[in-house]
């Protein structure tokens, strides 16, 4: 098999961006990692600013500093767009409900699921938990009611409630008329 010729790309690779959001991440000044690495903060800055490109050396001293790999500056970011038209439509409880999920099927930190519910409808008559570490429940448009195993909460258009997954609870929308909601489901290590 023949293989494809690839014509090599002078454009330069934009890691400084990259290199800063690690600094930024571990708390960490222009100042601070210049010591640790031996650099200049001047010639750090014009790093992060892609004004200039480190040397191999520098480059693994850097991320040592950052505890980043080098391949993590120069890989892809993994990226999936999900159309609303092709989302799943999934099931998790309930009556009058209709779900889908926004987030890649291969998604596992986090998940996000979008339901229309119909007036009346409800989850599980006894109460249930995810197993998730946090849900985050934001309603978009109507009436909810978030039911927990030591109170129960009536939602409108706007409002957002954050629990642990783990917390027995149900749901229900007591209006006439249809409500949305999205579910952020968190998982263990996910944060």
């Amino acid at each position: 098999m023949k293989a494809l010729p690839v014509e090599p790309s002078n454009a330069p690779v934009a890691i400084g961006v990259r290199i800063r959001s690690a600094r930024q991440a571990r708390r960490m000044t222009i100042g601070q990692v210049a010591e640790a690495t031996g650099l200049t903060k001047g010639f750090l800055s014009r790093v992060e600013r892609d004004l200039t490109s480190p040397s191999v050396a520098s480059l693994l001293t850097l991320c040592q500093v950052l505890s980043i790999s080098i391949g993590e500056l120069f890989s892809a970011p993994e990226t999936h767009v999900t159309r609303w038209d092709e989302a799943p439509k999934i099931h998790l409880g309930g009556e009058g409900i209709e779900e889908r999920l926004l987030t890649a099927r291969t998604e596992r930190r986090v998940q996000m699921v979008r339901s229309v519910i119909e007036p009346g409808g409800s989850g599980e008559a006894d109460l249930y938990s995810v197993d998730c570490d946090v849900e985050v429940l934001h309603v978009v448009q109507g009436t909810f009611e978030l039911i927990l195993g030591h109170e129960s909460m009536e939602l409108g258009t706007g409002d957002t409630v954050t629990f642990p997954g783990r917390e027995p609870h149900s749901w229900r929308n007591p209006s006439r008329e249809e409500t949305v909601v999205l579910w952020t489901l968190v998982s263990p290590g996910g944060s």
